[in-house]
């Protein structure tokens, strides 16, 4: 009796202490996730604030113009994130990974930036109207173009360091290589 005791005995504190430590590593985790925002500070925003607020001179509308476009540039950049971001943390939600808190916090970061879409629909057309339509497929192109830029830099170093790997790998065939 005594022999199949003591390793069942062990076997239930083994399980009892890691499903213990689990939850709490689990909880611990969460709690700190909860209390990091989903976005960091949004500067574009504050300056076209800051700028709007401005009466000593006050600034031209070109300047808020270009402001606001900045401000739907980095908005559309939180709008991809939060594309790419929600199927897998949905996947998360459902195979029960991260807890209901931070789907939750996910869908009110989500409603934030609707709102502040809205807000910079509304200026756009305080400025001229129908321009709110238009604004998001501008900074729409702006993104794209941006990351076609990134894509192009990125292209030419990793092509500049395998012209240099190549110069410095093989002297006898300098000026011949024709894979580059």
């Amino acid at each position: 009796m005594a022999s199949i005791l003591a390793p069942v005995v062990y076997l239930v504190v083994l399980v009892g202490s890691l499903l213990a430590f689990s939850r709490y590593y689990r909880k611990r985790v969460a709690s700190r996730l909860a209390d990091d925002p989903w976005f960091p500070s949004h500067p574009e925003r504050n300056t076209y604030v800051t700028l709007l607020q401005q009466t000593d001179p006050p600034a031209s509308e070109h300047l808020l113009k270009a402001a606001l476009l900045r401000r739907a540039v980095a908005d559309v950049r939180r709008i991809i994130r939060m594309r790419e971001d929600k199927p897998a943390l949905n996947s998360l939600v459902q195979k029960g990974s991260v807890g209901d808190d931070l789907w939750t916090r996910f869908l009110a970061t989500e409603k934030e930036l609707e709102a502040e879409i809205l807000e910079v629909v509304l200026e756009a057309n305080s400025y001229r109207e129908g321009w709110g339509q238009i604004i998001f497929n501008t900074a729409s192109e702006m993104v794209a173009n941006e990351r076609t830029r990134e894509m192009y830099t990125q292209l030419n170093k990793a092509k500049n360091a395998v012209s240099a790997y190549n110069l410095r790998a093989d002297p006898a065939t300098r000026g011949t290589d024709d894979r580059v």
